[in-house]
């Protein structure tokens, strides 16, 4: 670990409470997967290996190494060293949470729409450009993706009501 997160000053999570939380979600969603693959059988059929055979091992394997990651955590004493910092994690989420929503979104806007709010915002917010060239840009970029993949490579990306109604 470099020592430019131990200057950063101001208060944070702990690194020690970050590798336990990170451990225990890893580990809680290796139980989801391995509930899952037991579902749909993780044997070997008269075709071969079922379908849950390799997520089943592959999801043991990862809760197997969440235990050692946590037992090394909790085996060591706390040197207090933050994880980041509030304001590090303030921009982190900037980033995150509209590129979620972004995600979110497609199904009903399609990604074409979505990606012309998201690439304008970013500008316009994050960037601090100017409306015209936040809008110009978060035109231009979805409208050069529909035309090389829906014309020229021929492939179907996610639509939604816009380009329905222009006969998309």
């Amino acid at each position: 670990m470099s020592n430019d997160i131990n200057e950063t000053g101001g208060a944070g999570p702990s690194h020690r409470g970050v590798e336990i939380g990170v451990a225990v979600a890893i580990a809680g969603l290796a139980v989801i997967g391995i509930i899952g693959a037991t579902r749909v059988g993780t044997g070997w059929s008269a075709e071969g290996p079922r379908a849950g055979f390799f997520p089943f091992y592959i999801c043991v394997a990862i809760l197997i190494s969440c235990a050692v990651n946590l037992t090394q955590v909790l085996r060591t004493e706390s040197d207090g060293a933050v994880f980041a910092s509030w304001s590090q994690i303030n921009k982190v989420l900037q980033v995150v949470i509209p590129t979620a929503v972004y995600v979110s979104i497609i199904p009903y806007s399609g990604i074409y729409v979505a990606s012309a709010l998201l690439i304008a915002g970013f500008m316009k917010i994050l960037g601090r450009y100017g409306w015209s060239a936040s809008i110009g840009v978060g035109l231009l970029v979805p409208l050069f993706t529909f035309v090389a993949f829906e014309k020229w490579f021929l492939v179907p990306l996610p639509k939604g009501p816009l380009e329905n109604l222009l006969g998309y």
